[in-house]
């Protein structure tokens, strides 16, 4: 920015030159010719006056002093030169100055001036001043260099204020922009300070009070949050408790698997709300910190966990690796999590067989969770959170997808729309850590 007001005031005092310089620098040269014509005009009309109607019976003419530099001469209507200096036959201008009219003009490299000599209604002869149009031309030029030099000072003045003016109009500016790289790094606690300009400072305000207020939206949603997760977390674990209990005091084959299943799912639960407890805590969706587990035991555990329930729907789930070691380490929470949002939205949403494919991309694993059915409408808006795609559900499962993908820095997309495929990208290390993002 300053740089272009710098620009702007460069360009407005070159109009301002352009303008004013030029025409003052033509009219002031117009001025210095004019100037000398009439100096040698008053010198011709001087000399005319002194001119005798005797000299052409030899009579002596004596002529004033020429102008600085200048010739002055006497002609008669022969046109010669009868006294004082000049080309020894009259010129052009001599010629047309016998017709009783004063004559401007150029001669060679001169100014030239002719002024008539009358006696009795008749002209007796002519005078002629003249002089070296070099002389106003040097004078022209030192004019045209003090208005160049004037020229060169104002801008160079007005350079040296529009970069004052624009350090001091550009300096809240940069400050507000730090604060607001700072807020983007997470820093929700600085301020933009004031200034000595009245409209920034009102932006500065306004930042200021949004920043608060997003800043205690922020906070009422984490304290939510958080809330809403302990107080889950206390009864899940008292159920968890009762559960394992009664597996440990009954052995009634008939009832054993349902308990079994139902610790399981409290178990799955509660991994749900400590993730969904880690992901609202975590500032701008940083990376994850997620404990890591063996992809073959995530894998193993989702497909016992789903395989049932769309046995239920009378459907297949497909599991498929591609040379995966089962030993590769992932973020086992979050994945987890991903996954079966992924295989509930295809059991809701879609139809026929499910595949669960695993793709080992050297660093990273690609999940593809594939099924018969298709996708309408705009497949970007799958993942805005409130959009369920005109179908049951609250259109939270896939944005909350998304925001475990991105923690784990990887992410999420789909990738056919028919049949529909949703793709997992997780980036992983082959020495027991999570690389960069994907």
């Amino acid at each position: 920015m300053r740089q272009r007001v710098v620009r702007v005031a460069l360009t407005a005092a070159l109009i301002a030159v352009a303008v004013l310089a030029v025409p003052l620098a033509l009219v002031i040269g117009s001025y210095l010719y004019a100037d000398q014509r009439d100096t040698l005009e008053r010198a011709a009309l001087s000399a005319a006056v002194r001119v005798s109607p005797d000299y052409t019976t030899g009579d002596r003419v004596e002529l004033p002093a020429p102008p600085a530099g200048g010739r002055l001469g006497l002609y008669d209507p022969q046109l010669r030169l009868r006294a004082g200096s000049g080309p020894r036959t009259g010129d052009t201008a001599v010629r047309r100055a016998l017709g009783a009219e004063v004559v401007r003009g150029r001669s060679g490299g001169d100014l030239v001036v002719t002024v008539p000599v009358s006696h009795a209604e008749q002209v007796i002869g002519v005078v002629r001043a003249s002089s070296p149009s070099d002389a106003v031309n040097d004078r022209v030029l030192l004019v045209y260099a003090v208005l160049a030099g004037v020229c060169a000072l104002a801008l160079t003045a007005a350079i040296w204020v529009a970069r004052r003016q624009a350090r001091a109009l550009t300096a809240p500016l940069e400050d507000l922009s730090r604060h607001c790289r700072a807020v983007t790094a997470g820093d929700l606690n600085t301020r933009a300070a004031p200034s000595s300009i009245p409209e920034i400072d009102q932006v500065a305000r306004t930042h200021n009070e949004m920043l608060h207020s997003l800043t205690e939206l922020l906070r009422h949603e984490r304290d939510f949050t958080t809330n809403a997760s302990h107080q889950l977390r206390t009864p899940l674990t008292g159920l968890q408790l009762t559960l394992e209990a009664g597996l440990e005091q009954r052995d009634d084959a008939r009832l054993r698997p349902a308990l079994e299943e139902a610790l399981a799912t409290t178990r799955r639960l509660h991994r749900t709300v400590e993730e969904v407890l880690r992901l609202s805590g975590t500032p701008g969706l940083h990376r994850s910190s997620a404990p890591l587990r063996p992809v073959g035991q995530v894998l193993q555990a989702t497909q016992q966990r789903w395989h049932g329930l769309f046995a239920d729907d009378s459907r297949r789930l497909e599991y498929v690796t591609h040379d995966v070691p089962d030993d590769l380490p992932v973020p086992g929470g979050p994945v987890t999590e991903i996954l079966d949002v992924l295989l509930d939205n295809a059991r809701v949403h879609g139809r026929g067989t499910v595949r669960l494919v695993v793709r080992d991309l050297d660093d990273a694993l690609a999940f593809d969770v594939t099924d018969e059915g298709e996708v309408p409408g705009v497949a970007a808006q799958l993942f805005d959170r409130g959009h369920s795609g005109g179908g049951p559900g609250t259109g939270i499962g896939l944005a909350l997808a998304r925001d475990l993908a991105f923690t784990l820095g990887g992410r999420i997309s789909l990738t056919s729309s028919a049949p529909t495929t949703f793709t997992l990208l997780v980036p992983v290390g082959r020495d027991g850590t999570v690389d960069g993002p994907v």
